[in-house]
């Protein structure tokens, strides 16, 4: 169960690695048991299952926690250097969105990019709930936005976010400001 938090979390790399990590250590547990009571369909499974954790090591221990340390190296360098300061498109999820006071909003859920030119179109924002139960989602476009180092700042009132249109689950807008039943082009 702990391993299944540790991985449902999706907490980062390092955190899902080692959820694996203790799936292997269980599946290696009962292959034993399989193999030491002669129950081979146990042995059978849990050999299987093995094998599928030991890619999940190898996958979030470490491919991935490459591209995530890749990805915070350049960022911390950007921050040192004369060059423009970068943070990781993966790291917009779950950053904090505040308003021009300084006043937290929620977070940011996910960046629609234009396929054209790649530039931001809008992102999302997930306020109030707990957990996504009960949150309002709201489209913010990138003209409204100042993308921080470590947060999304709206450039405006905490009024003007909550007066933006509330996002139906699963049906997002082709651009920011679209109103329902718009044809999307």
């Amino acid at each position: 169960m702990i391993a299944a938090m540790m991985t449902a979390a999706n907490l980062g790399a390092r955190i899902t690695g080692w959820g694996f990590v203790v799936f292997t250590v269980g599946s290696i547990a009962w292959s034993i048991v399989g193999l030491s009571t002669g129950q081979t369909n146990l042995l059978a499974t849990n050999g299987f299952l093995t094998l599928i954790n030991l890619i999940g090591i190898w996958r979030w221990l470490g491919k991935q926690r490459a591209y995530e340390d890749g990805g915070k190296s350049a960022t911390e360098a950007s921050r040192r250097s004369a060059a423009p300061t970068l943070f990781m498109a993966t790291g917009i999820s779950g950053m904090p969105v505040e308003d021009e006071t300084g006043d937290r909003l929620g977070k940011a859920v996910e960046a629609l990019i234009t396929c054209n030119d790649g530039n931001i179109s809008y992102v999302v924002v997930s306020s109030n709930g707990i957990g996504g139960i009960g949150e309002d989602l709201r489209a913010v476009a990138r003209a409204d936005l100042t993308f921080a180092c470590d947060r999304l700042i709206v450039r405006n009132s905490r009024a003007f976010y909550e007066n933006l249109p509330a996002l139906s689950d699963g049906e997002w807008p082709a651009y920011p400001g679209e109103t329902k039943g718009a044809a999307a082009s």
